[in-house]
């Protein structure tokens, strides 16, 4: 379904599995994660026992996206907690996972400090393990309001940019339900678009290598009943070229304070693209990814991915299986540069969009202040 036609009709969440619980069986507390690597063809879950088992999800992309990573960093503390185990192993274990993700680190951390300062206080690890379970899940529950707000201030910052409606919008990696405790960062933006019957058309690049776009994107896509075309990476370029993209959304997995962003490797061209074409280049990304300790793009440390992934094609299942089953796609011995984001610079972004509201232009001094502002709002709900 590469090429699918808005239909009528209620959308509805891209899965009736939540992508992130935790529950208590009788022997022993779990988190629970729907496998992304399965879909689009499958919706299976996977049980994480311990920390270590969350680790090897977040590593595989079984759980990915900036703002569930930093949920599943804070239950992964909480669930080490409940079992026992160090919370402090658990917590740098978690945190480097996956480097470049910031929230991540947010998400653990915040769950940390609730679990020192319980246990510290009271002495007691049962108390200690639910300050840490309690952190999560606010964590859990302030992401899914972020998402809402987000969509908001998106949606306000496409009609001022593009007044009438017939929003034509290209979108690169996944940035809806699965990434999120609500309905995402950018795609959310879209889906709020689609909604309101002002989006004409959601172009969705494949995203290389792992094919989050295509598997993911337009999996979210068809199941809320959007109209929305699939393209290679490469494409996009031709695509501006014929005047068919009226804005690029993406999200983002840390934004540095002077407003670089690290995203999806293959972001940075589009940003080169929009600008060459004048067409908005959008990230929309919670607060919790504007990183002040990152000073600029290049402090960002980007992840470097297995060659494996871009010589060969793995099948969802063989992937979750743990067996190779790879198809050759290049000689056996080929170096291959894998790199799992890049950086746009911010003279290149057009707006970041939070649920604190829109930086525009990006500057230090405006993310400096729309920092304060977020620390000072009152508490959602």
């Amino acid at each position: 379904m590469a090429d699918q036609q808005a239909r009528p009709g209620e959308d509805k969440r891209p899965t009736g599995i939540p992508v992130i619980r935790w529950e208590e069986p009788p022997e022993g507390p779990v988190l629970i994660l729907l496998d992304q690597t399965r879909l689009p063809s499958e919706e299976v879950e996977l049980v994480c026992t311990d920390a270590s088992a969350l680790v090897e999800a977040i590593r595989s992309l079984a759980v990915r996206g900036a703002p569930v990573l930093g949920i599943a960093g804070a239950y992964g503390v909480a669930l080490a907690a409940a079992r026992g185990f160090d919370t402090d192993e658990a917590a740098e274990a978690l945190e480097s996972a996956r480097p470049t993700a910031v929230n991540l680190s947010v998400g653990v951390r915040r769950a940390l400090t609730a679990h020192r300062d319980a246990l510290a206080g009271t002495g007691d690890p049962t108390v200690a393990a639910g300050a840490a379970l309690a952190a999560a899940r606010a964590l859990h529950q302030e992401d899914a309001e972020a998402s809402a707000r987000m969509a908001a201030h998106g949606l306000a910052l496409l009609d001022e940019l593009m007044p009438g409606g017939g929003h034509r919008v290209l979108t690169h990696c996944n940035t809806g339900s699965l990434v999120s405790g609500g309905e995402g960062t950018a795609f959310a933006v879209a889906l709020a678009a689609h909604r309101a019957g002002r989006l004409r058309r959601l172009w969705v690049d494949e995203t290389r290598p792992l094919l989050q776009g295509a598997r993911l994107t337009a999996y979210e896509a068809a199941r809320s009943q959007m109209a929305y075309t699939l393209l290679t990476d490469s494409a996009a370029g031709s695509l501006f070229a014929a005047g068919e993209v009226d804005a690029v959304l993406v999200g983002a997995d840390r934004i540095a304070a002077d407003g670089s962003v690290a995203n999806k490797v293959g972001s940075y061209p589009l940003a080169v693209l929009a600008r060459y074409h004048h067409v908005p280049f959008i990230v929309v990304a919670p607060v919790t990814t504007v990183d002040p300790m990152t000073p600029d793009g290049a402090s960002i440390e980007v992840e470097q991915r297995p060659g494996q992934e871009v010589t060969e094609i793995v099948p969802p299942r063989a992937s979750a299986v743990g067996g190779t089953g790879g198809v050759p796609l290049a000689p056996l011995g080929t170096q291959a540069y894998n790199p799992a984001f890049d950086v746009t610079p911010p003279e290149l972004v057009t707006a970041i969009v939070t649920e604190e509201g829109t930086v525009s232009p990006v500057t230090p001094e405006a993310l400096a202040a729309l920092g304060a502002r977020a620390r000072t709002a009152p508490a959602p709900g």
